[in-house]
């Protein structure tokens, strides 16, 4: 993308004006060439003619070079795509160099810069030197700090609070995600419900239908957020274990979450298998990743987001997100994810000498494949 676009409005004003590159050369005293030049974006007129210029076309010198330091939405994820892809196939300093010039290349260009940020905190587990990985941890946590600061816009400022906070966790600080995020919960104050009611009290029932059923979208994968990490933390209470471990499967299969959105499952396998294990319970821990490989393993890709029969109104709302339905890594990240945390995991070596176990971890590598 050209941030400086002065070719294009040298052309249109001259146009406008109806004279030809001759004449404009010799108001501005230059070659017809250079002029020429100008307009194919071979090169730029020199700064000190600028303010000559811009003048003679009774614009502003920033009308006239059209200066644009920001990218649009469908350029946002078409580059997070193929940095993504980079990531998968590409020595990692050198990707990261990458971002770290169109960091900045488009230093306000906020949007670009808190998805920059996530992809690069997305892809931390690529590296396996401890070192490398707090640095770059700090470099994403300076830049979500440096958003939250500067950005006018509250959507992007809370989700960059939001990814400041993980990195203080990611870096084994959890007092900075404390104070950041205040240590309380303030009461939801969800506006879908006020959009819906205004929509039907505007007579724009379909709209409102759309709103409430993206809420229930995003609540439900939220939910499928909190209820993995609730079940680990009530592994020491066997009881509630299995009564939350229940309800989290009725809800699951009520919403049909294995195909409508198995990435936030899977968790919940994963976080059931290893409160199984410390409960020593190693029949039902392998019965629950055997869960989990029948899902991974199945064709599930490429993951991304969208709807079913039920969730049919959300195609419009995926579209306006920035990465619009597409998942934060690439597929071969995400398929080797999914395995290395099963087959590297220390919680699952007591299950190695199981028939089960290997059989479950065979798939999985070939499934990388």
């Amino acid at each position: 993308m050209k941030e400086i676009n002065i070719a294009k409005v040298l052309i249109n004003k001259r146009k406008e004006r109806g004279i030809t590159q001759d004449e404009l050369a010799n108001y501005m005293g230059v070659s017809k060439a250079s002029v020429s030049k100008w307009e194919t974006g071979q090169s730029y007129p020199d700064i000190a003619l600028l303010p000559q210029l811009a003048a003679y076309f009774n614009i502003s010198v920033d009308e006239l070079i059209d200066y644009k330091p920001q990218m649009a939405k469908e350029e946002i994820r078409k580059l997070y795509r193929s940095l993504s892809d980079d990531f998968a196939s590409k020595p990692f300093d050198c990707v990261m160099e990458t971002c770290r010039g169109i960091i900045k290349k488009y230093h306000s260009c906020f949007p670009l810069l808190l998805q920059i940020g996530t992809l690069m905190v997305n892809h931390l587990e690529l590296l396996k030197d401890s070192q490398k990985s707090a640095s770059v941890t700090e470099e994403a946590r300076s830049l979500f700090a440096r958003i939250k600061e500067e950005c006018e816009d509250v959507s992007i400022t809370r989700q960059a609070l939001y990814m400041e906070a993980l990195c203080g966790l990611v870096s084994g600080d959890p007092n900075t995600a404390l104070s950041l995020l205040d240590g309380t919960i303030a009461p939801a104050l969800p506006p879908e419900s006020i959009l819906a009611s205004a929509y039907q009290m505007t007579g724009r029932t379909e709209e409102a239908k759309s709103v409430l059923q993206v809420g229930i979208f995003q609540n439900l994968v939220v939910l499928f957020n909190f209820l993995p990490a609730y079940l680990m933390l009530c592994a020491d209470d066997p009881c509630t274990f299995e009564e939350v471990l229940r309800r989290s499967l009725v809800v699951a299969e009520t919403f049909d979450m294995r195909h409508l959105h198995p990435g936030v499952l899977v968790g919940l396998y994963i976080s059931a298998a290893q409160g199984f294990i410390a409960q020593k319970h190693h029949d039902k821990a392998l019965e629950m990743l055997q869960k989990y490989t029948e899902i991974v393993t199945s064709d599930i890709y490429p993951l991304c987001l969208h709807g079913d029969a039920f969730f049919d109104r959300l195609d419009g709302w995926l579209d306006q997100l920035d990465l619009g339905g597409d998942l934060p890594r690439d597929e071969k990240t995400i398929r080797k994810s999914m395995s290395d945390v099963i087959v590297n995991n220390p919680a699952f070596s007591v299950l190695s000498d199981e028939q089960r176990f290997q059989s479950i971890t065979e798939k999985l590598r070939h499934n990388c494949e």
